[in-house]
């Protein structure tokens, strides 16, 4: 099965498609399963490909950065 460029898959899957500058960064960002290839300076990626939301942080509201920082380096991830 052949390959698409970022702008044709997105041309397939939106209805308005985002910006060639967007497609690129959620290729290096791993947004798009399977992940897309890059073969000099394009990326392709396969016509079954799919676009993922990025998995968001849990945040302990009303905790400071300052309290952030040190349970990380506890190894308490926030």
């Amino acid at each position: 099965m052949t390959k698409l460029t970022l702008t044709e898959w997105a041309k397939d899957h939106f209805r308005t498609p985002p910006s060639s500058n967007t497609l690129r960064k959620w290729a290096r960002e791993g947004r798009i399963s399977p992940a897309p290839i890059k073969h000099g300076r394009n990326y392709y990626v396969e016509p079954y490909g799919h676009y993922r939301e990025p998995e968001r942080l849990d945040r302990t509201t009303g905790s400071s950065l300052v309290e952030r920082v040190a349970a990380a380096r506890r190894g308490q991830g926030v």
